[in-house]
């Protein structure tokens, strides 16, 4: 594609669907190319949304030896996660794009929609190991703009103080019905049942989303029998008294600090809460987030894809080629996901991360059965149909609606 043909497609629609797409995981969290002579060695840019590791850092010492091993300079900088799309869509702009873009893989989608990155078919990246439901989220128009760098996802934490005191046997929550009956015999024991984040934004709509899917409800219906269910069941849960009011305006992080207060028994939070688990002081176990009739429901993924952007000069593929090639193998997988608190991408590093760290084996089953937010090809249309799902959300939760009145004017609002 021609630079003046990809600059045409560089929309305000793209712009507005970018700032409307906000990572809602703790993922963690490159500036434009140089000069295109001598394509094979000189300096290449790489931006990342991982702004806390400095240039000491095992993650910047990563990206240089990968650098040397491809013959070049590695110039990189890391944004915030929430500029770094708006960035990248400047930068192509002005055809100073990056040369390898690491980003959040809801953006993905509006990325390559916008004509920014190149898919895999042209950049010969090798995607062959990577567990398909994870390669999904960078998916659109039936091509793959990258690969994932690992992920993360939700689970439910839960203190086994509490249920023990309840008279709960983990092994028994299997499905919605028993987590329910589980939340109200800690109730009857006097304790606090379950947190969540339910704020009016991404987050929201984030943590909504495995009750959500796991009721076999679709982002294009919203208004499902299916979908009414599970919003449903939160709505009974704070009628109960079984989760607090506070999760209208609770963040992943609030939440998380209220279970980490000890007087929950469950809490819904993802993979990068596991060092603070450990600095809580009881002792805690994770449970993939059940389905509404049993098995794991799927939660979205978290995480980044590894990415080659559109190049005036496309002598400087090959180079890119390595560098993400090198960033993604499986001799550095380990090491950058343990890092960044991320389960791998691929069956055989996530065995060596289990082995190596027992605490992984529910949050490895938990990416196995994760989902995408923008899978289904449904690429920049996520944005607008999360905000009505969160809104739904806040609408029926605080009363001003049924669950079932609050997602008919969110699919009317999200056609």
């Amino acid at each position: 594609m021609n630079s003046s043909s990809r600059q045409r497609r560089l929309t305000a629609a793209a712009l507005t669907a970018l700032a409307v797409t906000v990572t809602a995981t703790a993922c963690s969290s490159g500036s434009g190319s140089t000069g295109t002579e001598n394509a094979g060695s000189g300096t290449y840019t790489i931006w990342d949304p991982y702004p806390q590791f400095d240039k000491t850092s095992d993650w910047a010492k990563l990206l240089d030896q990968c650098g040397t091993k491809a013959g070049v300079k590695i110039k990189r900088t890391g944004y915030d996660t929430s500029d770094l799309g708006n960035k990248t869509l400047l930068a192509a702009q002005q055809g100073n794009s990056p040369d390898v873009l690491i980003v959040d893989n809801p953006v993905v989608s509006t990325l390559a929609e916008a004509g920014v990155l190149t898919t895999t078919a042209d950049n010969k990246l090798d995607t062959s190991k990577v567990d398909p439901n994870l390669l999904a989220a960078g998916q659109s128009g039936g091509k793959t703009y990258g690969t994932p760098i690992g992920a993360n996802t939700l689970a439910l934490y839960y203190n086994k103080k509490i249920l023990k005191q309840a008279g709960v046997d983990i092994t028994s929550v299997k499905d919605w019905t028993s987590l329910t009956a589980a939340l109200a015999k800690v109730k009857k024991a006097g304790k606090k049942g379950i947190t969540f984040s339910a704020i009016g934004t991404e987050e929201g709509s984030f943590q909504f989303l495995p009750w959500f899917w796991g009721a076999g409800a679709k982002l294009t219906e919203l208004d499902s029998a299916q979908a009414v269910s599970a919003l449903s069941l939160w709505k009974d849960w704070l009628k109960q008294g079984y989760a607090p009011n506070s999760v209208l305006n609770n963040t992943q992080t609030t939440s998380w600090q209220e279970f980490a207060t000890g007087d929950y028994a469950f809490s819904e939070n993802g993979t990068w809460q596991l060092a603070n688990a450990k600095k809580a002081g009881f002792d805690y176990g994770v449970l993939p987030i059940p389905a509404a009739n049993g098995g794991n429901a799927a939660a979205p993924t978290g995480g980044e894809f590894v990415t080659v952007p559109v190049q005036k000069d496309t002598g400087r593929y090959a180079t890119s080629q390595k560098l993400a090639t090198c960033l993604t193998s499986t001799a550095n997988l380990y090491d950058t996901d343990t890092t960044l608190s991320y389960v791998a991408p691929t069956a055989e590093v996530q065995d060596k991360q289990v082995a190596a760290n027992p605490d992984l084996k529910p949050w490895v089953e938990a990416v196995k059965s994760a989902k995408g937010r923008t899978s289904d090809d449904l690429g920049t249309k996520y944005p607008k149909i999360s905000e009505q799902l969160w809104k739904a959300v806040q609408s029926a939760l605080s009363g001003s609606q049924s669950p079932g009145g609050a997602l008919s004017a969110a699919q009317s609002a999200a056609k």
